[in-house]
């Protein structure tokens, strides 16, 4: 019996993946340069921007300035942010969840997925939130997986993980979850063999469907 269900946040909830590129890309695009997008999006949880920033001032020289490269580039992103919505076919899943226990780990921080959540409106549809600021380790180690479970008072049996990315399936199964995976617009298919369920999308299938196929 499924008692609760533990979504990731980016990518998942929300497609903040999307603008997270979009405002790199803007940001190259301010030197004259464009962002290869292959090897953008790390097989990790764990924050990479100081990496990226790196890349971005390897490639435009010493004119670089980092503090107002990383102003514009966030600046841009908040505007990018203003108009983006739950994934589509979320907020069904949401409704159709009546009975059961929801919840997020992610490995955003905290105040982050809350403030995301809050202003779509959708912060006290969630129990729990557990996030990367909270844990020692990031996806694919399962720790703010069970972190997420600890809160819930549950085993992992009781629980069905959704992820958009192989690390976060991996992350959640090590945790002893069941993981249905949403896979994002920028990961194949083909790398998410090891989930419980594949789904093109949240949109069009009934939650009660995706959980009738896994049990």
């Amino acid at each position: 019996m499924t008692d609760a269900l533990i979504f990731d946040f980016d990518g998942l909830l929300m497609d903040t993946e999307s603008t997270l590129l979009e405002s790199w890309r803007y940001e190259w695009r301010q030197h004259g340069l464009e962002l290869a997008v292959e090897g953008f999006f790390a097989d990790h949880g764990g924050d990479v921007n100081e990496q990226r920033y790196a890349r971005l001032a390897a490639a435009v020289g010493v004119s670089y300035d980092r503090a107002v490269s990383h102003s514009r580039r966030t600046d841009y992103r908040e505007k990018l942010h203003a108009g983006l919505e739950p994934a589509p076919g979320i907020r069904d899943w949401i409704e159709q969840a009546a009975g059961l226990r929801l919840a997020v780990a992610s490995s955003s921080p905290v105040d982050w997925v809350c403030g995301n959540l809050e202003r779509v409106g959708l912060l006290d549809a969630f129990e729990v939130i557990a996030g990367g600021n909270e844990v020692a380790a990031h996806k694919p180690d399962p720790a703010v997986y069970r972190l997420a479970l600890e809160r819930l008072g549950i085993g992992p049996e009781r629980a069905v993980a959704f992820e958009d990315t192989p690390h976060g399936v991996a992350a959640a199964q090590a945790a002893g979850l069941r993981c249905v995976a949403v896979p994002n617009a920028f990961t194949p298919v083909t790398r998410f063999a090891a989930a419980d369920l594949v789904l093109a999308g949240a949109a069009g299938t009934p939650l009660g469907t995706v959980l009738g196929k896994l049990s």
